[in-house]
């Protein structure tokens, strides 16, 4: 399940994830079936990048494709060394979209297809997409709450544990979200505080403990005999 961007009818077909060598090449993930089509030289990519990026609202045009140990990689004009190459890494790379094309698989939509849908959970209408973003690891459907006076956004990814269906004739899609990505979850009780006390054994207090003491006679002191005569007096 995925969007492809299309505020100018694009295909998102490659992500840069690396420079390999130090003469500008990049190893590519590709998200296209026809790799060897879409990257022949002279064919352009629309970047998407961070604005921070030296490379915001730039393009690049394919000077060489090869395939290195099964892996894709490919040479842009302009990126002669692994420095120019860094630059690159984690851009995704666009193509704009002619009649050739295909259309989309059927669990994959184009932006416009899904900006506006209403969101239905539990038969309720619970938001509406404003945005799709798309992300290396997956895309992100921006979704308005209804009602929510301070424009509050939840990020849904778009997969289909949680993105089930998608009517886009009937203007929605159906979520089915984990716990707490809707809503808050209510706070978890805190636990009982542990007492010093054992159970159902009182220790000894100290006056205890002294009579204890008290009635034990001494290692050393023997007790009187009262059987014992008495010493004889001297007489004077």
């Amino acid at each position: 399940m995925s969007a492809a961007k299309t505020p100018r009818a694009q295909l998102r077909v490659g992500r840069l994830v690396k420079a390999h060598g130090l003469k500008g090449a990049l190893k590519l993930e590709l998200y296209t079936d026809d790799p060897d089509g879409r990257f022949v030289p002279g064919a352009a990519f629309t970047l998407q990048v961070p604005e921070a990026s030296p490379w915001h609202g730039k393009t690049v045009t394919v000077r060489e494709f090869r395939w290195m140990n099964s892996h894709p990689v490919v040479f842009f004009d302009g990126v002669d060394d692994r420095e120019g190459a860094e630059t690159l890494v984690r851009a995704i790379l666009w193509i704009d979209q002619d009649d050739s094309d295909e259309a989309p698989e059927d669990d994959a939509w184009y932006d416009h297809q899904l900006v506006g849908l209403d969101v239905v959970r539990d038969d309720q209408v619970v938001g509406r997409v404003v945005r799709v973003d798309h992300l290396p690891a997956q895309d992100l459907l921006i979704i308005r709450p209804v009602g929510d006076d301070d424009e509050r956004e939840i990020l849904v990814p778009f997969v289909k544990a949680i993105v089930p269906e998608v009517d886009v004739a009937a203007g929605r899609l159906i979520v089915t979200p984990p716990a707490g990505l809707f809503e808050e979850l209510p706070a978890e009780p805190q636990a009982p505080s542990e007492t010093a006390e054992t159970d159902g054994v009182d220790a000894p207090d100290a006056a205890d403990a002294a009579d204890i003491a008290d009635a034990e006679p001494g290692a050393d002191t023997a007790a009187p005999d009262a059987d014992a005569p008495e010493a004889p007096r001297a007489e004077g």
